[in-house]
């Protein structure tokens, strides 16, 4: 079978209703590179049928910034690693509060307090934390997220009194590959918050980084964690090397090698949100607005936990030029 005739019939596979199964999603990656952007179509008419045409829209903000325990080889925020970049404990509630209405003001549906570190065990930030979160329920119409690293059942219970709807937790990448990634906390760690949070009853956003050094199938094997854990949103970051990390000289990824993994996500996972989040830029560059054409359906706007994006406005912009509605909270409201 041609890769052009393998494409329509696992593109229909999917259209009717059924899943890619391991060796068919590997499949995927060995098909021509001329026939990419016929992987790229099929993949938006899947977007198409099983999300339609919103977009999730999301701003975060880098609310404690640097000093994190864990030697995550790709982090700019590892203390195992010399970025230079700004480091600075937890952001009063005020200053997190303006980060949220700012977030609103640029139209977002969601916003995301993130904090640098391994997780909330023994954290004494987290009560303000929590805090913060309540008062941005109280005097926003945001949706809230926050990404804290990992949790036990208690600190679930309180994030979901506390009002947040989803939480964010990265895989990284496959349990295979992790261990060249991160040796300082395990995948199966991350993975029990991850089931601890959709037993709350609380929606999931983990994805991960590709252009690590992974291989194809671990990219894949990721995938099919995602799928096996019904995780709600999938963040897909590209790496954006850091000078003073662990892999700053890793060779950058080829943009229509992005564009077929994000194909290849969504037909994965069909019903999901495939988000656009970090590194877009760089990697893609004029690129960008195609990965709305290849099964994206979320994604970050604004700025980033330690490098700038394009901006809200740019991004909107994107999204709508293309024919596609941004869910923000001013809409809801």
């Amino acid at each position: 079978m041609t890769s052009y005739d393998l494409l329509f019939s696992l593109g229909k596979k999917v259209l009717d209703g059924g899943q890619l199964s391991f060796e068919e999603a590997i499949s995927l990656t060995t098909i021509d590179a001329s026939d990419i952007p016929i992987l790229l179509g099929i993949a938006n008419k899947v977007r198409e049928k099983f999300t339609g045409n919103m977009v999730d829209t999301c701003q975060i903000v880098n609310a404690r910034s640097g000093n994190c325990s864990e030697n995550c080889k790709f982090c700019a925020q590892s203390a195992h690693h010399d970025t230079k970049i700004e480091t600075y404990p937890l952001l009063s509630e005020d200053a997190i509060l303006g980060a949220a209405r700012k977030a609103e003001s640029d139209q977002a549906y969601r916003f995301c307090v993130v904090t640098a570190g391994c997780g909330m065990h023994g954290d004494s930030d987290f009560d303000q934390i929590l805090s913060a979160i309540r008062r941005i329920g109280d005097e926003t119409t945001l949706e809230r997220c926050c990404s804290l690293g990992t949790l036990n059942e208690d600190h679930v219970a309180a994030l979901k009194a506390a009002g947040i709807t989803r939480y964010h937790h990265n895989l990284e990448t496959s349990e295979s590959y992790f261990p060249y990634i991160c040796t300082t906390h395990s995948f199966q760690e991350r993975v029990d918050t991850i089931k601890r949070i959709k037993a709350a009853g609380l929606e999931v956003c983990s994805g991960g980084i590709i252009g690590m050094g992974e291989e194809w199938r671990h990219r894949i094997e990721m995938a099919f964690t995602l799928r096996e854990l019904d995780v709600d949103s999938v963040p897909i970051n590209v790496l954006n090397p850091v000078k003073g990390t662990a892999l700053e000289n890793q060779e950058r990824l080829q943009p229509m090698e992005i564009l077929q993994t994000f194909a290849i996500f969504r037909m994965i996972l069909p019903k999901k949100i495939i988000r656009y989040a970090g590194g877009r830029e760089q990697a893609l560059g004029e690129l960008v607005p195609l990965g709305f054409l290849s099964g994206v359906n979320g994604m970050l706007i604004g700025n980033y936990l330690t490098t700038s994006g394009r901006g809200a406005a740019t991004d909107l912009a994107t999204v709508t030029a293309l024919g596609f509605q941004p869910i923000h909270s001013l809409e809801i409201a």
